[in-house]
């Protein structure tokens, strides 16, 4: 292995973003390693398998790669699905399930990586979303997940400070991947929720017609080689001001166009 050949660990990597970030960054002349449940050794990634909501594989997994590589150099905090539904109407299970693997998972990976990566000062980067910043619709759990990764990102920029460790996130907005067709949708009420099958129908529209996400993965390794990288980064510009403008405008003005888009 050349020496300057970084060490890449990248939870969710079988798939989407994490699939097109592992490939970027082979492409780079990086060594990369893919933590998920399912999945296979490729020419861009080896394969170590965890499953974010266990504890004990999450020390593990990483214990594999430290033995094979000796360092953790860049961490991409990637794994996540998406629910929908009402909050009336969904379950107290399928709120946690959400919160378990956006969050919680990303948290058991950090918290037995962070003593490696003291050691390489390297970077911690997190698969967030424009929907941290405006809560969608009927997405009420996938959206706090995501602004919950957002506030973790900032009080650990403040922890870590002065360890050498990196910490950012990108925000991708409507990116054409399988995350569409995986997201667990909880049973539809036409009679006290009428608009939201036209709601999450635009919605996984807007998804499908949506980036490539080798653009979020470029991003990734853009970020990657940063020595002082932002908190957070969207990709596109309607994005980018999107982001801008929900924090400018009037919290009720700014909702009620949510509203518009998604209600």
């Amino acid at each position: 292995m050349a020496s300057e050949q970084r060490i890449i660990v990248i939870t969710g990597a079988s798939k989407g973003i994490g699939k097109a970030a592992a490939a970027a960054f082979s492409r780079a002349g990086d060594r990369v390693y893919d933590l998920s449940r399912r999945g296979e050794t490729t020419e861009n990634a080896v394969h170590v398998p965890c499953d974010v909501t266990d504890e004990t594989m999450c020390k593990t997994a990483i214990e594999t790669v430290l033995r094979d590589a000796g360092r953790i150099d860049v961490l991409i905090l990637n794994a996540g699905f998406g629910i929908s539904g009402p909050i009336e109407t969904t379950e107290i299970t399928a709120m946690q399930k959400q919160f378990d693997v956006c969050l919680f998972g990303a948290m058991r990976v950090l918290k037995a990586a962070l003593p490696a990566m003291r050691e390489s000062k390297g970077h911690v980067l997190f698969t967030s979303s424009v929907a941290a910043v405006t809560p969608i619709p009927y997405q009420a759990f996938y959206s706090a997940a995501k602004a919950s990764i957002n506030s973790v990102v900032m009080a650990l920029r403040n922890e870590l400070k002065g360890t050498g460790i990196r910490v950012a996130a990108v925000l991708p907005g409507d990116v054409k991947t399988d995350f569409t067709a995986m997201r667990e949708k909880n049973p539809v009420n036409k009679t006290l929720y009428p608009n939201e099958v036209k709601s999450v129908a635009k919605m996984e529209h807007d998804e499908q017609h949506g980036m490539s996400p080798d653009r979020i993965a470029a991003r990734f390794v853009k970020l990657s080689r940063q020595k002082n990288p932002k908190p957070f980064c969207s990709v596109g510009i309607a994005y980018s001001a999107v982001c801008v403008l929900v924090k400018l405008l009037p919290a009720r003005f700014a909702n009620w166009i949510l509203g518009k888009m998604y209600a």
